[in-house]
């Protein structure tokens, strides 16, 4: 989505797909499905991929011991069914399908589920999803380094039982099965260690499709049909071409050229498109915001970080300057991210709007906060992805803050996701602007955002009642649902008061599907998965 060079790339990129991409001699049984992904994904190891581009190659590739159908519902995956929890919730027991297999044909196993889940939480990988699997038994003395991580919750049984146990009740593990928990290749794991997943050499696929041609940088690579995978008979498209394209007028011009069938929008091509039949706009579960690097003097101040919030619009921002569907935050929490269990009220219409635009108050807090730490004058430097979306929206911020921030230079700093989001890891920025998307609905996914306890808490902002609240949060055992839910919500009021992070917007995704495909389906969860795609 990087809007620079745009036609030179656009022509870079039909030539690169013309050259693997279909003919009109192909009949469409074999005619490959040519797609486009917005940015370079960081690993195709799904223990340690926190990335959306990532998640998306791994999605494709890999199934975990449930998956979704073509609806966005959890149903069995590996697995041979999907399970009830026994012990009051806190123990899985599955049986592996004897049929899965990994694309060389070797069974997939419960100790291939042991090995990555040990890898994502042993500290030495660095994980950064880690904590999807927090509530798995002795998961923080593993994290601390205080156990061995054979000590996790997780045991293979035998070759095709998996068993794992939780340290309290947590309902909405199913969720993550079925989109953020893979197995990896146990034997391959020993051989490459911490390069699995570098390449496609270093790593192996055992869900619908193997990754073939990605060579960690690649620009370009391929999805072709795993022979071998358990329900292969159902995937109906044997190739998916896969091209990086992130100046959105490239996509346009490759979609409406036929040279992909579907591809990635936004800003202006969305509202270009907004009456064409084959563009599909859904709400993401995904939520954008500033993150302030709180070990730094100024950026710790926490009026800077609330005038931040209050010279953004955030309507303006969404309808004039990203244009593509997106809604303005009103706090944390994405809509739709979950219901009150007694009311069924939505979470972020049940906290109500905790975000406003007030300029003349951001003036007020950035003086007061200039007098607190002695300054006159401030050089601050914003973090973002080289995105389309992400340059505008950085723009819009830039202009608003040094309009009503005198004193502030604010300058951008944008490149390739994998980078910003390993400066954002290593605390090597002023103001990141940064997104996270769930995998389940469930608003404390967000909220462990601020958590000083947690590994994607790039902020390290460490706030002692914010963290006392997220403990309430976790500790289901002795909260009911009720409860936890008002825990939530006095959280998320928290955290966005004291601007621990700055909300921006709920991100929406927008994507032209060619009518010559059916089976593309997206819901807030989950983009579309091409095992259901077919040619009409």
């Amino acid at each position: 989505m990087k809007k620079l060079l745009g036609l030179g790339l656009g022509f870079m990129a039909i030539a690169t797909l013309a050259g693997c991409g279909t003919t009109q001699a192909q009949s469409s049984d074999d005619k490959a499905l040519n797609v486009t992904m917005v940015g370079n994904p960081a690993t195709a190891d799904p223990a340690i991929s926190g990335d959306s581009n990532s998640s998306s190659l791994i999605a494709q590739t890999e199934e975990g011991l449930y998956t979704l159908d073509k609806n966005g519902k959890v149903i069995a995956g590996v697995a041979e069914k999907v399970v009830k929890p026994t012990q009051n919730g806190t123990v899985y027991t599955f049986k592996i399908k004897k049929n899965a297999k990994w694309a060389n044909g070797d069974p997939v196993t419960a100790q291939d589920f042991v090995t990555s889940f040990d890898w994502q939480v042993n500290p030495k990988s660095k994980s950064q999803v880690a904590n999807k699997l927090k509530y798995l038994k002795n998961y923080d003395a593993v994290q601390a380094g205080k156990k061995d991580p054979s000590a996790l919750g997780v045991k293979a049984l035998d070759q095709q039982t998996l068993q794992l146990t939780l340290s309290q009740p947590q309902p909405w593990l199913p969720d993550i099965l079925a989109t953020a928990a893979y197995p990896m290749k146990t034997d391959l794991f020993k051989k490459y260690g911490s390069q699995y997943g570098t390449s496609a050499a270093k790593t192996l696929s055992e869900g619908p499709y193997k990754l073939v041609g990605w060579s960690g940088s690649a620009d370009s690579w391929s999805y072709v049909k795993n022979p071998h995978y358990w329900n292969a008979k159902n995937v109906k498209i044997d190739k998916v071409n896969v091209q990086v394209v992130k100046d959105p007028g490239t996509s346009a011009n490759l979609f409406k050229s036929g040279k992909v069938q579907e591809t990635v929008l936004s800003g202006q091509y969305i509202k270009q498109n907004a009456n064409n039949p084959e563009l599909k706009t859904t709400l993401n579960s995904s939520m954008r915001f500033l993150e302030f690097n709180d070990q730094k003097k100024v950026t710790h101040n926490t009026k800077i970080r609330q005038a931040f919030s209050y010279v953004v619009d955030r309507q303006a921002l969404t309808k004039n300057v990203l244009q593509d569907g997106s809604a303005a935050a009103k706090s944390l929490i994405p809509t739709g991210d979950g219901n009150d269990p007694t009311t069924g009220k939505d979470f972020t219409a049940d906290v109500g709007n905790l975000l406003s635009y007030n300029p003349k108050k951001a003036t007020q807090l950035w003086n007061q906060a200039k007098q607190e730490l002695g300054i006159k004058k401030a050089n601050l430097e914003l973090l973002t992805a080289d995105t389309d979306e992400q340059k505008h929206v950085a723009q819009y911020l830039q202009q608003q803050a040094q309009k009503y921030m005198p004193g502030l230079s604010l300058t951008i700093k944008s490149m390739p996701l994998a980078q910003q989001i390993a400066k954002g890891a290593a605390g090597n920025f002023d103001i990141d602007l940064d997104g996270w998307t769930t995998d389940w609905r469930d608003p404390a996914d967000f909220l462990q955002m601020a958590d000083g306890t947690s590994s994607v808490n790039f902020t390290k902002w460490n706030n002692a009642h914010f963290t006392n609240l997220m403990k309430q949060v976790d500790d289901t055992t002795n909260h009911t649902t009720q409860q936890r839910w008002d825990l939530l919500k006095q959280a998320d009021t928290y955290v966005t008061k004291q601007a621990g992070l700055v909300p921006l917007y709920q991100q929406a995704k927008a994507h032209l599907v060619s009518d010559s495909v059916g089976g593309l389906k997206y819901t807030m969860m989950s983009d579309a998965q091409y095992k259901y795609a077919y040619w009409k």
